[in-house]
């Protein structure tokens, strides 16, 4: 039997560095750019069955995470603008787990989300290169975890989060 919480975090749990400094916020960039091309090669040949394949017991299935990382990156794009124009504003949480129960999601061309990741992903890299190393102190508020985060620390968390992701598409395509 495998272990329930690899299958979750098959790359481990987001965890920060102390300090944010510009070497990460580069790295995480690349990230971000490298990502929507990892999706499309993970992706391309899948059969109708490999979409409908979860990636651990009760998880969502590759079809219904490919439409997630949209769904996210465009909230994470939309958090971004919001830090930078906004002081400290309060970015507005969603269901994640209901938008993947949407008939959209469940049942949808990943087409569809893969040319949303491409588009989004070049938009957000273009804004982000323009960015001062200050930008990306700006804060922003998280309603549920009651947390302020910096700018730096929401690029590091979705660049994290293509990674688990994407892990999560290759896992279920080895069963």
């Amino acid at each position: 039997m495998q272990d329930l919480e690899l299958l979750r975090y098959p790359i481990g749990k987001y965890l920060p560095p102390a300090t944010i400094n510009t070497g990460h916020i580069q790295l995480w960039i690349e990230d971000l750019i490298e990502l929507p091309q990892l999706i499309v090669q993970a992706t391309i040949h899948l059969s109708e069955e490999q979409l409908e394949t979860p990636y651990r017991p009760g998880g969502w299935t590759v079809r219904q995470v490919v439409h997630h990382l949209a769904d996210s990156h465009i909230n994470a794009y939309t958090r971004t603008r919001l830090t930078l124009t906004e002081d400290n504003p309060a970015i507005r949480p969603y269901f994640e787990e209901r938008w993947a129960e949407l008939p959209d999601a469940r049942t949808g061309d990943i087409e569809l989300s893969v040319a949303i990741l491409k588009a989004i992903h070049q938009r957000w890299v273009a804004l982000l290169k323009t960015l001062s190393p200050e930008d990306f102190e700006r804060t922003y508020f998280h309603p549920e975890t009651k947390h302020q985060n910096t700018l730096g620390y929401l690029i590091g968390n979705y660049a994290w989060h293509g990674k688990h992701h994407l892990a999560h598409i290759q896992a279920a395509l080895k069963n």
